[in-house]
């Protein structure tokens, strides 16, 4: 019987073609958690059959590589059409909010393929795919459960959800059962927190950083989340952290002082100087980020808000909050 993998970070595919638990593994990696959501259209014509795309726009095979893909390229074939190739298409989801947004897009993606969900089978785990070794995958494979209708209605809601233009249907998916996908509670939380909060109007990574150089970690890469780290939020990845770390230092009324180089892009890092400079840099916080962590401080008063949550415009005047403490969400 053929078998497909689809995961959703490079080093979970990595990890997973080193077991050798299928006849092709591909990462499809979408960053949902911050950012303008792309319209429906653009998946369309991102995982249409390349004849049938328009212009000369990218194409989901654009990146993939290796043999058990050379005729999908030379046949230009859509996402459907390659599933179709197989017997059975595997779903192996880590615990990140990233990972579970983007299984409730494909989901719902497929959702309208019976001749493709049929086929599909989800694998949801706590742990980081990609540092696995390829004994425990295979181990892991025997947890399979087949994709039903239930899953496909609960992505379905919960996708629609994430792309509203408030956050309150998003809020809402805690009031519903969504046992068929066990692992997205908690990304709904994780990512209601990201909301700028009801007192600091900072989200919870954001708050993170200053705690942490608060404490006395000064140096950039000291903050940064990731495994065994001191800073264990999941939500946003190395860039986007780096991202957010320039917000709070190169801003109006910066909350955050000493950060040398920036933006924190591809043209820092390539710069050796550069970015020996920007490693170097010793934080301290400023008079607004010490008000901040003392419960004080409101970091939209001083700056302005000009962001993207799911399908949500955040600004000063659109402010849609978070109250961690009675897991409120506070509209504008």
């Amino acid at each position: 019987m053929s078998r497909l993998i689809f995961t959703f970070t490079d080093s979970g595919a990595g990890g997973l073609k080193a077991a050798r638990l299928a006849d092709c593994v591909i990462s499809i990696e979408h960053r949902f958690v911050c950012g303008r959501l792309p319209a429906s259209g653009d998946f369309d014509a991102l995982f249409a059959p390349r004849a049938a795309a328009h212009g000369t726009g990218p194409h989901w095979l654009d990146n993939l590589t290796g043999r058990s893909i050379e005729a999908a390229h030379r046949q230009g074939l859509g996402l459907i059409e390659f599933c179709e190739r197989f017997d059975a298409v595997d779903l192996w989801v880590g615990p990140d909010p990233n990972s579970q947004l983007q299984l409730i897009w494909l989901l719902d993606y497929l959702r309208p393929h019976a001749n493709v969900t049929s086929r599909l089978a989800v694998f949801q785990t706590n742990h980081i795919i990609g540092e696995q070794q390829p004994a425990e995958l295979a181990a892991w494979q025997l947890q399979l459960v087949p994709i039903r209708g239930d899953h496909l209605e609960a992505a379905g809601v919960a996708w629609t959800a994430w792309r509203a233009s408030t956050p309150e249907a998003w809020f809402n998916l805690l009031r519903q059962d969504l046992g068929a996908l066990p692992r997205l509670r908690s990304s709904v939380v994780a990512l209601l927190e990201e909301l700028p909060s009801r007192g600091s109007g900072l989200g919870a990574t954001e708050m993170r950083l200053l705690e942490l150089i608060s404490a006395g970690h000064v140096h950039p890469y000291e903050l940064f989340p990731g495994h065994q780290k001191l800073n264990d939020q999941k939500t946003f990845d190395y860039w986007e952290a780096g991202a957010l770390l320039d917000g709070l230092a190169h801003c109006p009324v910066p909350v955050i002082s000493g950060l040398v180089e920036g933006p924190f892009d591809l043209a820092m890092h390539e710069d050796p100087d550069r970015h020996q400079r920007y490693k170097r840099s010793r934080l301290a916080l400023t008079a607004l980020g010490q008000a901040i962590v003392a419960g004080a401080g409101d970091f939209s008063q001083h700056n302005p808000i000009d962001r993207w949550w799911g399908g949500t415009k955040l600004t000063n005047d659109r402010l849609w909050r978070w109250d961690a403490e009675s897991r409120t969400l506070v509209a504008p």
